[in-house]
C-alpha cells in the first residue's frame, strides 16, 4: 500500500510539475512561443526576456506554487502521521523538477527547474526555501546574472541543510532533495556556465528581440 502511495505521489509531482506555465503565459501575454527565443527554455528568466517582467512575475508565482503544491499533496497522499511523508514530499518535489525540465506536454522540453525546486523547499520546510530565495535575489542584485544566482541559491540549500540535519532539526530526505536538485540545476545550466566563463552570458533584464507577429505554437 505504501509503495503504491509513493508511486502516486511521484506521478502527481511529475505531471503537475510538467505544466508549462511559462509557455502558456508567453502565449497569453505576448502571443509568442518562448521556446523559439533566447535560451529556448520555459522558465522565469526566458519568459521575462521574451514576454516582459509582468509575464515573468506571473510564471515565478505559478512555478513556485506548483513546486510547493506538489510537496503538500504528497504529504496528503501518504498521510500526515509517521515519517514516510517526508520522503514522499522530497521525491515528489524532485519529480516536479524533472517534469518542469522535461515536460511530457511539450515534447519533453521545459525550464531548468530552479523556481519549482525553491517551491518544493518552501512546501517541505519553508525556512530553507526562504533562505535560498533570499540568496537568489542577493546574487542577482550583486552580479546581474540570473544563472549564477540560480546555481548559488541551489547549492545553498545543501550547506544550510547539513547543519540542520546534524542537529536533528531537519529530515535527511530534504538534504538529499537539495543535493539531487542542485545537481540537476547545475547540469541544466551547463551552457550558462560556458557563457559565464567566456564572459558572454546575458545579464538580468536584458531583453530578447522577438517578432511581434509571431503566432507559431
Amino acid at each position: 500500500m505504501i509503495i503504491g502511495k509513493f508511486i502516486l505521489a511521484i506521478a502527481v509531482g511529475y505531471f503537475l510539475g510538467a505544466i508549462p506555465f511559462g509557455l502558456v503565459v508567453g502565449k497569453l501575454r505576448r502571443g509568442v512561443d518562448v521556446r523559439r527565443y533566447g535560451s529556448g527554455k520555459t522558465g522565469v528568466a526566458n519568459v521575462t526576456r521574451t514576454a516582459g517582467k509582468a509575464a515573468g512575475s506571473l510564471v515565478f508565482v505559478f512555478d513556485i506554487g506548483k513546486g510547493a503544491a506538489v510537496a503538500v499533496i504528497a504529504r496528503a497522499i501518504i498521510g500526515w502521521s509517521g515519517a514516510d511523508w517526508h520522503a514522499a514530499a522530497a521525491a515528489a518535489a524532485f519529480a516536479a523538477m524533472i517534469g518542469h525540465s522535461w515536460s511530457v506536454y511539450i515534447k519533453f522540453k521545459g525550464g531548468r527547474g530552479v523556481t519549482v525546486g525553491v517551491g518544493g523547499l518552501l512546501g517541505m520546510y519553508w525556512p530553507v526555501g526562504l533562505a535560498c530565495l533570499g540568496v537568489f535575489f542577493l546574487v542577482v542584485v550583486v552580479s546581474k546574472y540570473v544563472s549564477l544566482a540560480s546555481m548559488t541559491a541551489a547549492s545553498c540549500s545543501i550547506w544550510i541543510s547539513i547543519p540542520l540535519v546534524a542537529l536533528n532539526r531537519l529530515w535527511l530526505e530534504y538534504l538529499i532533495f537539495g543535493i539531487a536538485g542542485t545537481s540537476l540545476i547545475v547540469w541544466r545550466h551547463r551552457d550558462n556556465i560556458r557563457r559565464l566563463l567566456a564572459g558572454t552570458e546575458r545579464k538580468a533584464g536584458q531583453r530578447v528581440e522577438i517578432d511581434e507577429g509571431d503566432d507559431d505554437g
